[in-house]
């Protein structure tokens, strides 16, 4: 009997030991779960993001220009010889019509005086026929001479008045000639280069013209702009045709070669009917008032050009990466769930990308920390206050 009571007494002891280990065991298993789901969750970082709506903006494109005056003219003799007078100063403001140079008249006043003197003759011969005429006619009314003679006569008299035409043609082109050796100014404007000094002798085949006068009340500014900018520059824009289209662009501004603007806003005037077909790029010309005469042609400089944008996605700069010519941002799916998406840049506006293609309004991205983030990386988003519109310049491309 006691050897009985004695088995149940190690049998409970059994039991219990075994309970003990399997609790434990137990303990232990849960311990772990819970601390390794804890690690998982301490694992998924928390990163700021934001959804994307429509807005405005304004964006600022450069274009190096060079600058011409609103008429430019070479100043070229019309007729050969030497050079007697120079009315004006390299640099000074002239006006239409001033006198410029005077070049020796001499040969041209003596071929003037000679085809005056021509014409008298000329005139004297006229007379002497239509007198020959008034003799014959009697003559020919009396059957003395024969019809011929007075038919022979009004040939000769219609001769002598086609000779007095001819010098007067002659006289004509001789005071032309006198007037081209006072060389005047065809332009208002300021007065280059002046190569020639008095005495040097002139003429229609110099290849260098005797000064350059240029108009720079207003000038131009050329400029080129690639068939992809164009499209971009073209779509958009208020207006039936191309000119009220031009009209209803905002004014641009000139930046100087010192990099200071200039201080007077231009207007886009003029678009080229065609592309170059060596550079793929159209030429466009925007045109400044300019009262002080700062700019003179020859200058140089960068068209700036600003545009506003209606209805458009903007992305901040910090949010993008850049990988073998592509930029993309980490757009937040299903179940915080981000994935590379590429997107197609329009300009920039401030510290923020335009986006042309890739994203729509209402997708969310993440806009911080996308550095160590990988494809289909789970993230606990913090949303960030939604953008708002924006008004301010910045530099574009």
């Amino acid at each position: 009997m006691a050897t009985t009571n004695k088995n149940n007494r190690n049998s409970i002891y059994a039991n219990l030991l075994m309970a003990g280990l399997l609790s434990a065991t137990l303990y232990g298993c849960g311990s772990q779960a819970t601390d390794a789901t804890a690690s998982a969750a301490a694992n998924v970082p928390e990163l700021p993001i934001t959804t994307l709506d429509t807005t405005s903006a304004f964006t600022t494109s450069e274009y190096a220009t060079i600058v011409e005056g609103k008429v430019n003219v070479d100043v070229r003799p019309q007729v050969d010889g030497y050079l007697d007078k120079i009315y004006i100063e390299e640099g000074s403001f002239v006006k239409a019509g001033q006198p410029l140079f005077k070049i020796n008249d001499q040969p041209y006043t003596e071929q003037l005086n000679k085809d005056i003197a021509n014409l008298h003759a000329m005139q004297s011969a006229v007379t002497s026929a239509e007198l020959e005429v008034e003799k014959i006619k009697p003559l020919v009314a009396n059957k003395v001479v024969a019809d011929m003679q007075l038919k022979t006569a009004i040939a000769a008299l219609q001769t002598a008045k086609a000779n007095v035409e001819q010098s007067k043609a002659a006289i004509a082109a001789s005071q032309i000639n006198v007037g081209f050796t006072l060389v005047k100014a065809p332009v208002s404007g300021y007065i280059g280069r002046i190569p020639k000094r008095i005495g040097n002798l002139v003429g229609k085949t110099d290849t260098a013209p005797l000064t350059t006068l240029s108009d720079i009340s207003e000038v131009y500014a050329y400029f080129s702009m690639s068939e992809n900018d164009f499209m971009d520059f073209s779509r958009g824009n208020s207006g039936a045709t191309l000119q009220q289209q031009l009209q209803h662009l905002l004014p641009v501004h000139l930046v100087l070669a010192n990099g200071d603007e200039f201080n007077q806003k231009g207007r886009i005037e003029m678009v080229d009917g065609q592309f170059n077909k060596n550079t793929g790029a159209i030429s466009l010309r925007a045109t400044f008032p300019n009262p002080a005469a700062i700019l003179r042609s020859g200058n140089t400089g960068k068209v700036k050009m600003t545009r506003l944008h209606n209805g458009i996605l903007l992305v901040p700069q910090a949010a993008t990466l850049e990988m073998q010519d592509k930029v993309f941002v980490y757009q937040v799916g299903d179940s915080n769930i981000v994935k590379r998406q590429i997107i197609d840049i329009a300009g920039s506006n401030g510290s923020n990308f335009i986006v042309k293609n890739g994203l729509k309004r209402g997708d969310k991205i993440v806009t911080a920390g996308i550095e160590t983030l990988a494809e289909g990386s789970p993230i606990a988003p913090i949303q960030e206050k939604q953008q708002d519109t924006v008004h301010t310049s910045a530099k574009g491309k």
